[in-house]
């Protein structure tokens, strides 16, 4: 009898407290996934390493085939208030490139673009911040020839005017470190020479699309 009494006492606590402890968690549930204004603090650093895939947003040149290319990316970042980082990204992506009739294999295209870049962050759901960044600068293309199928011919494209509009969002795992995922589109549209000869039929824009970490300091 005396435990009965016990456990009826228990279970009349229990229900007395349970409200009390579940209402707490759906607030804190709530508060993390407010939507908010601040962006980030001003005078934060930020590094990111990503890597991903990247194809071309048509044909390199008449009569070729360009396979999906890899994609490195390495950004430094600085908040200079709340919304707006400033910075730097360099990023490098390899395509192998083929003719098509007849089928040949003519080597493959490195592109290192030299980016400065600005990154816009207007809100934060909980632990997601969506951003926009835009990007202007350099790329510096390089061509390595299949010697084997196209002999001691050259193929050398031009550098020329990059930019690059890219948005994506970070998943904060910790204060400090962040997931992120990024899609960008940049512009690589220049001339090639070919032997001794010169031509303008030549665009290696692309598409990225990117996952990563970035480190925050503060």
């Amino acid at each position: 009898m005396r435990l009965s009494r016990v456990a009826l006492i228990l279970l009349v606590l229990l229900g007395w407290s349970l409200p009390a402890l579940l209402v707490p968690s759906a607030v804190q549930a709530e508060e993390k996934w407010k939507q908010t204004y601040e962006g980030v603090k001003p005078g934060t650093w930020y590094l990111g390493v990503r890597a991903g895939f990247t194809p071309l947003t048509q044909e390199l040149r008449r009569n070729t085939d360009t396979d999906v290319g890899h994609l490195l990316n390495f950004q430094a970042m600085y908040a200079v208030n709340k919304w707006l980082f400033l910075g730097m990204m360099i990023e490098w992506e390899r395509h192998s490139v083929d003719q098509e009739r007849p089928s040949l294999n003519l080597g493959h295209l490195d592109t290192v673009s030299v980016l400065p870049t600005l990154e816009l962050r207007p809100f934060r759901v909980g632990p997601i911040s969506p951003y926009a960044n835009m990007s202007f600068g350099v790329n510096v293309n390089g061509f390595g020839e299949d010697r084997g199928n196209i002999g001691n011919t050259t193929i050398s494209p031009s550098n020329n005017f990059a930019w690059r509009l890219g948005w994506g969002a970070d998943y904060a795992l910790t204060e400090q470190l962040a997931l992120n995922v990024e899609m960008a589109y940049k512009r690589n549209d220049g001339h090639v020479t070919i032997g001794n000869v010169r031509s303008d039929d030549w665009n290696a824009s692309s598409f990225g699309f990117l996952v990563g970490v970035r480190l925050f300091f503060f």
